[in-house]
């Protein structure tokens, strides 16, 4: 896509909030992965405690490799954890894998937001497919005159509206699974109230980084459709 002024005044800064959040999560998780809990509790232990706590011991728990890569696969019944989580005993680690244990006990109980997440990736992948090419093919085409290609373009913003979609779903998704996590390691005493702080810090770092997502993404849906709205204009 052609350089111009809105990239400027709507991308530029929200790629910034993008980087500020990711930046802030990985120093804040870096911090409180020195801060070893007085129990000697890894990450794997927690989550393996909060997931049968919850009648769920038939899902696996498996370490996966690389640096916050950790995740839970409803498909293959798996929490993954990373390297730095499975078998440490930090305040971080615990906090990271109660959080995806609060994503497993969200696909048990059938919460919402999760299924709704959950129901719309194919439409995200396809969405996303479709913006990528409509979009700049229907601006190209709309700038040379040709008058169907702004519809052309509207079709491809509104499959990209669609990956957005899913970000907000994500956003209570994600919020509601660090919750659990917490309330779990209150509840069963997994970390020391002070321990407590640094998991929480942690975790709320992580949801930075969707709140910025979501926010790069409605920068761009703004972006385009000034771009879309003053081609349209021109050739009238």
């Amino acid at each position: 896509m052609f350089f111009d002024m809105t990239y400027v005044y709507f991308v530029i800064p929200a790629m910034l909030v993008a980087l500020w959040a990711q930046i802030r999560v990985k120093s804040t998780y870096s911090k409180y992965s020195k801060v070893f809990n007085s129990r000697g509790i890894t990450g794997a232990d927690a989550a393996r405690r909060v997931l049968d706590a919850n009648g769920l011991s038939y899902i696996r728990i498996e370490r996966v490799a690389g640096e916050l890569t950790d995740h839970y696969d409803p498909k293959e019944d798996v929490i993954r954890l990373s390297e730095g989580v499975y078998g440490s005993a930090s305040a971080a680690a615990v906090g990271i894998a109660c959080h995806e244990a609060g994503h497993a006990v969200q696909h048990a109980c059938e919460y919402l937001p999760a299924k709704i997440r959950s129901a719309i990736v194919p439409a995200t992948k396809i969405g996303s497919t479709l913006s990528m090419i409509l979009l700049p093919v229907g601006i190209i085409l709309a700038a040379l005159g040709y008058y169907y290609a702004v519809s052309i373009a509207y079709i491809g913003l509104i499959g990209y509206g669609v990956c957005a979609l899913f970000q907000v779903v994500t956003l209570p998704t994600e919020f509601n699974a660090s919750s659990r996590a917490m309330a779990a390691i209150n509840q069963t005493e997994l970390l020391t109230q002070d321990e407590q702080k640094g998991a929480r810090k942690v975790l709320s770092a992580a949801a930075l980084t969707y709140v910025a997502a979501l926010f790069v993404s409605i920068m761009t849906i703004l972006r385009f459709l000034i771009i879309i709205s003053s081609v349209s204009g021109r050739r009238r």
